[in-house]
């Protein structure tokens, strides 16, 4: 995995790019769904954020993403430039950062004749689907689909994807514009072992182009230690943060799942 600026750093993320969450908190209806959350995510880093169903990780996406009412604070710090509060926008100079999202897999009928330019068309555009697409739509499509490698997608109809290529498509649509930050709800549910194993890649070299911050959510705890650079245990409350070896081998992660992971590997 790569080094991040901020590893460099003797003075902490004055000059590194990072998204900072001090004290979340929410509520909803009098229950408690998140409580005292506080890490950082650096620019060109992948975070992985696993817990039991339940434990809050939607909600905390959701945060980020200004769709939920929270207390605490999360800021944003571009390099070199003033932390911007996302919860109101406010900030001394610079502008609010670009956040991707992927969320968990939509179904789309098997049937549907609904093809990815159509889908692409209609999230990008006002152009009516129903007409015959011009050009200009049709090359801006395939420009964004380059970016996940997926230009021989344009003309699959949506419900005839696989997985694996369905994630590959949301995902060139959460790069268009190339956001800062990039959170991905579950987006190794429903790929196979080769679509896993290619998206996993893909994030791996989208970061590294990009200098993206990758905030992720997964079940698959198996393939941590092969992309993520820090590793998220949540259960409404922060249980561990660290590498993927040192979190997944601690006692806070055999409790939560009543496995053994990690440097002796699982039993």
């Amino acid at each position: 995995m790569r080094k991040f600026k901020h590893g460099k750093l003797s003075g902490g993320c004055a000059d590194s790019c990072c998204l900072k969450l001090e004290g979340l908190s929410v509520s909803m209806e009098g229950d408690q769904i998140l409580e005292d959350v506080s890490f950082h995510l650096h620019c060109g880093e992948i975070v992985a954020l696993i817990g039991p169903n339940g434990a809050g990780k939607s909600t905390l996406f959701r945060s980020i993403l200004g769709q939920t009412p929270y207390k605490g604070s999360i800021t944003f710090s571009p390099a070199g430039g003033p932390a911007i509060r996302l919860a109101d926008g406010a900030a001394a100079g610079g502008t609010r950062p670009l956040v991707g999202y992927v969320p968990q897999s939509p179904s789309f009928d098997r049937g549907d004749p609904v093809s990815v330019l159509d889908f692409f068309t209609a999230a990008t555009s006002k152009w009516p689907v129903f007409l015959p697409i011009p050009r200009e739509y049709r090359d801006r499509a395939a420009a964004i689909l380059a970016r996940v490698h997926g230009e021989d997608l344009l003309d699959r109809p949506m419900g005839a994807l696989s997985g694996g290529q369905l994630q590959r498509v949301l995902l060139a649509l959460a790069l268009e514009p190339v956001p800062h930050i990039l959170i991905l709800d579950e987006p190794l549910s429903g790929v196979d072992i080769e679509g896993e194993h290619q998206l996993l890649e893909m994030l791996d070299e989208l970061r590294t182009q990009y200098d993206l911050s990758i905030f992720l959510s997964t079940h698959d705890f198996a393939t941590l230690g092969q992309f993520a650079d820090k590793v998220i245990l949540l259960n409404k409350r922060m249980l561990r943060a660290g590498p993927p070896d040192e979190v997944l081998s601690s006692p806070e992660f055999y409790d939560t799942f009543h496995l053994r992971m990690g440097r002796g590997g699982e039993r």
